[in-house]
């Protein structure tokens, strides 16, 4: 299976591609608005790769490039991108498109959840796809730093939403492929802004709790 990570240069699109590439044998490229940037980020990816011993390409195009022909197309961009991300790949999407992105606001208080006009940023992003694109939310919750640090230990719970429960099944078994992350079906999309509304929560604790560093979610 081919997975594109649109945006795999920023910090959530860095975790997914190395533990994509280090825990499975799917074929993992980098997309990006430019293809110098994408082919630097994954040259990056394969050194890092390489020094905890695993050998593995990872391709690197520009964003529609990199969706054309993927099985599950990763909207690794910040919120307020991924309308027109979508929008820049819609003539190439075929498979599934997979967004963790989360809107957010920061006050002195702290993060808050920010979600668009239409309830959710998986909403917004099911909104903007191509009809027939099937569209699940996934990895709101995961902590950047720590997913794209291999060697820690990951054990995490990853809620999904969708209304396709084909495509959703796909995701949970793909993120079941890496080692820690434990996929939970948490429903159809109307569920996301629950999901995704977690995401400062954690934030939070771990900025004001000594020790919840690279905080996630784990439910038991």
């Amino acid at each position: 299976m081919q997975v594109a990570l649109l945006g795999g240069t920023g910090d959530i699109g860095e975790g997914l591609a190395l533990r994509l590439a280090h825990d499975t044998d799917h074929e993992v490229v980098v997309g990006s608005r430019k293809a110098e940037k994408a082919e630097d980020a994954a040259a990056g990816y394969e050194a890092t790769l390489a020094d905890h011993g695993v050998d593995a390409a990872v391709g690197a195009a520009e964003n529609p490039e990199a969706a054309a022909g993927a099985d599950v197309v990763v909207l690794s961009v910040p919120a307020y991108h991924l309308a027109d991300t979508v929008e820049a790949v819609a003539d190439d999407l075929s498979g599934i498109l997979v967004s963790p992105a989360v809107g957010l606001q920061r006050d002195e208080a702290g993060l808050h959840y920010n979600p668009p006009g239409i309830g959710s940023v998986t909403a917004l992003a099911a909104q903007a796809a191509p009809d027939g694109v099937p569209v699940v939310g996934a990895y709101h919750n995961l902590a950047a730093g720590r997913l794209a640090d291999l060697g820690a230990d990951l054990d995490w719970d990853v809620p999904v939403v969708a209304d396709d429960e084909d495509a959703k099944a796909t995701v949970v078994d793909l993120t079941d492929e890496l080692d820690g992350l434990r996929a939970l079906d948490a429903g159809p999309l109307a569920n996301a802004a629950e999901v995704e509304s977690l995401t400062p929560l954690l934030i939070n604790l771990a900025a004001n709790n000594e020790g919840l560093h690279d905080l996630g979610a784990k439910f038991q």
